[in-house]
């Protein structure tokens, strides 16, 4: 009676791993070998995508040379080409409108993690955000030149009347100019920011903070002092992210920052941008002038080329250096 019982309360034999049938191999294989193959279809696009802008970018740069950077006329009449205005005038209003967007980013991720809302209240706010990133370009360029504009005109020229001796200050805001386009530009490159910081601060072990308030820290300085730094490189990754979709933002900006090729310190002067001169001269662009668009759209690859492989290179050495010091 007892061994009849025993035999059926023992658990069932575990049942043995079958090895994988020859379907699921070859399914292995060939998923593998579409993902190495799309890998390098994605390299070999885009360089196939330089060769093509650097093939009708030739004739200028062997015509113009290097003073097509240093340069700061464009005269297509007299193929006079010129586009430092144009590169200072990227970085200029990139930086600002990165700057504007981390502040602001990092923030909302702050508050979106670390319990200041209701959960209901921190999904509303995730999707209005994650929203912000399916408006078209060309609406926020609207919004901007009927809002942002009016609204802050008052407060640039009373900081031109009263601090006008600051080069940032130096000319009144008459219309489109340098710091309406940041802004702009801020809010467009604000879901990037505010996404990939929120994962990098929500991805921190709760035992790192809950080790900060048992050695007495605030709320506060557990933010600042231990999240905040355990999280730095993808808050960094974010930021990195963020300038380069800046660096090659177009409608927005070709219709808030005004379309002046001069170079100015002023946030309320007029400029323009690399992505802005490409978007406005190639309608009625002729063969000679194409050229030279085609090498300014070549020197605009650079520079965001330039800026991802820093901004990978500082991540990288920085994930060694935190290695070594642990």
């Amino acid at each position: 009676m007892s061994a009849t019982l025993a035999e059926h309360t023992e658990p069932a034999p575990l049942s043995i791993s079958r090895p994988p049938t020859n379907a699921e191999i070859v399914w292995d294989r060939f998923f593998r070998g579409a993902c190495f193959c799309f890998a390098w279809l994605t390299i070999l696009l885009v360089v196939l995508i330089i060769w093509e802008i650097g093939k009708h970018a030739f004739p200028a740069m062997q015509a113009q040379g290097l003073e097509f950077i240093t340069g700061d006329k464009w005269d297509a009449g007299n193929n006079k080409f010129g586009i430092l205005p144009e590169i200072l005038g990227t970085l200029y209003s990139s930086l600002l409108g990165v700057g504007i967007a981390t502040v602001l980013g990092v923030a909302v991720a702050i508050v979106l993690t670390q319990d200041f809302v209701p959960p209901i209240l921190e999904v509303f706010l995730k999707n209005v955000i994650e929203l912000l990133a399916a408006i078209p370009s060309v609406v926020y360029g609207l919004w901007g030149i009927f809002v942002v504009i009016p609204a802050i005109r008052p407060a640039a020229n009373w900081l031109h009347e009263h601090l006008g001796e600051i080069p940032l200050f130096g000319t009144r805001l008459s219309g489109p100019g340098m710091l309406p386009a940041a802004l702009v530009l801020a809010i467009m490159v604000l879901p990037t920011i505010t996404a990939i910081s929120r994962d990098s601060i929500a991805a921190v072990p709760p035992k790192i903070r809950e080790a900060a308030y048992g050695l007495g820290a605030t709320k506060w300085e557990t933010i600042l002092a231990v999240i905040l730094p355990t999280s730095s490189r993808g808050i960094f990754g974010s930021v990195i992210l963020g300038f380069g979709r800046a660096l090659g933002e177009t409608m927005a900006l070709a219709m808030l920052v005004g379309n002046a090729s001069n170079i100015s310190w002023s946030l309320f002067a007029p400029g323009n941008t690399l992505a802005a001169l490409l978007a406005n001269k190639f309608p009625e662009a002729s063969r000679v002038e194409i050229d030279a668009l085609m090498y300014a759209a070549l020197v605009l690859l650079t520079i965001t080329l330039a800026v991802n492989v820093l901004g990978t290179w500082i991540i990288m050495r920085t994930a060694v250096d935190t290695k070594g010091g642990r």
